[in-house]
């Protein structure tokens, strides 16, 4: 009942965040909602401790469907990232490479509908992009960067057109939002399959159902990259087999999650944890680049421009190039000039992925993932919340729950940025403060156990003891 409640609780003040209309107006009154919410999810992560075992998966997965939900009450919220799925999906159904043009190019003009390409007074509104026009209306699009081509791969862009394909005239988002809300149930069917068959604790995969990241972000804002985190999930679970065959198949589906959103190449490291054979690393690698390149060759063959999109111009605008722009890196500029910050990083990445393939229990490969994904955030320090999705859902895998914190900072970075004037001081506070939880956390619980978080033996219990369904063991914790 306690649980039940909390989810209640959980699920209301979820709904009341989505409505809120601030976070053009009132971002700072929008993220202490979101922080209410984070709070009611501790509080439910805790309930759980009290449910019976054999309850314990049921809830969680009725927890889910409530949860996910509530990412439907309404329109996009923080995010326009949306519009330009829709956009890619329409282009494609019409027969273009959505490479090919920029959503303002005219060339495109008979695709365009008042709902992504409003006119007169409905531009006025906020988070619309002027667009070149002839005559006294104004002209605007919903879409952001309509002057750049787009920056999606390919199995994103084949996930837009049959979105597209399967909608019904004038839907506008919600066959997007209702398709990350199903796929992001796929994600804690997934976790509850792989905890419950490796007789782990299956409450874990109460971090990724019941976390406030999942509706606001893969739902409501209905990114792609939660069919990028499916596939991942998917993927290491198959990885984590000794047999050629399924090691050979987890490849193929994280390839096709690179081949999503790229952001999942960051748990290569983890899936090669412990191979000491090139066999059994060929077996996963291979398959994986190999998905890839098939992926990309059709729209390379279709297009007449690059298939890249706007992915160099992406890297430039956030600051990954350059270090004195921005907040990126913003943990290693307190320390370091900032002509070190690239190399730097790429030392630690680099440091952090030979430590994990050499170190790493091959029968975890999400627990060397985690790690690996964790520091890239540490020290390049996104300012979009939606990246630590795929830390949300390595989390739920491994239940090193200290990791969750990394998720807040983004979306603090995320939403609070405007109010602070996008200044480092904000990026430092928010990844700060996720840092020392993970660090204070890893020392408790080294004393505690007297193993590192890194050593392959198998790992105890992460978080609060929780009731175990039968057969289950401490094998892999």
């Amino acid at each position: 009942m306690t649980t039940a409640l909390a989810l209640a609780a959980l699920t209301t003040v979820l709904v009341l965040t989505l409505v809120h209309g601030g976070h053009f107006s009132d971002p700072v009154g929008l993220y202490w909602w979101y922080a209410a919410c984070w709070v009611l999810f501790t509080a439910t992560l805790l309930a759980l401790r009290r449910v019976p075992a054999r309850h314990v998966a049921s809830l969680i997965a009725a927890g889910a469907v409530a949860v996910t939900v509530t990412g439907l009450v309404g329109p996009p919220r923080t995010s326009t990232d949306s519009y330009r799925y829709a956009w890619d999906g329409r282009v494609q159904s019409a027969g273009v490479s959505p490479y090919d043009h920029t959503p303002q190019d005219p060339a495109l003009a008979r695709l365009r509908d008042l709902w992504l390409f409003p006119t007169g007074a409905a531009c006025e509104g906020p988070g619309l992009a002027p667009i070149p026009h002839t005559g006294g209306s104004p002209r605007c699009t919903r879409i952001n960067r309509p002057a750049v081509h787009t920056i999606y791969p390919p199995v994103a862009e084949a996930y837009f057109l049959a979105v597209e394909q399967l909608s019904p005239v004038g839907a506008r988002h919600k066959p997007l939002q209702i398709g990350a809300a199903v796929t992001s149930l796929g994600v804690t069917g997934v976790l509850l399959l792989i905890l419950r068959r490796r007789g782990e604790g299956v409450h874990r995969a109460a971090y990724w159902a019941w976390c406030p990241a999942v509706p606001v972000e893969a739902v409501n804002n209905a990114h792609v990259d939660v069919l990028g985190v499916l596939l991942t999930v998917a993927g290491l679970g198959l990885v984590a087999f000794r047999d050629l065959t399924r090691r050979t198949a987890g490849g193929v589906l994280i390839g096709a999650a690179v081949a999503t959103k790229l952001m999942p190449a960051v748990v290569l490291p983890g899936a090669l944890s412990g191979v000491r054979r090139v066999r059994d690393a060929a077996a996963v690698l291979l398959p994986a680049a190999v998905f890839v390149v098939l992926a990309y060759l059709p729209y390379v063959v279709l297009s007449h421009g690059s298939v890249f999109g706007y992915l160099g111009g992406y890297v430039q605008e956030e600051g990954y190039d350059d270090a004195s722009a921005g907040s990126r890196y913003s943990l290693l500029r307190l320390v370091l000039p900032d002509a070190w910050s690239l190399p730097v990083l790429v030392v630690v990445i680099a440091g952090v992925s030979l430590y994990v393939m050499w170190r790493g229990d091959p029968r975890r490969p999400w627990s060397g993932a985690l790690l690996v994904t964790g520091c890239a955030f540490v020290v390049l320090t996104p300012g979009y919340s939606w990246y630590a999705l795929l830390l949300v859902a390595l989390v739920a895998l491994d239940g090193r729950w200290e990791w969750l914190g990394i998720a807040l900072a983004g979306a603090a970075v995320y939403v609070l940025g405007p109010a602070f004037d996008f200044r480092p001081t904000l990026s430092n506070i928010a990844y700060g403060a996720a840092v020392a939880l993970v660090l204070s956390t890893t020392w408790a619980r080294h004393r505690a156990t007297g193993k590192g978080a890194g050593d392959p033996a198998p790992a105890p219990e992460h978080g609060p003891p929780m009731p175990r369904t039968p057969g289950e063991t401490n094998e892999a914790g």
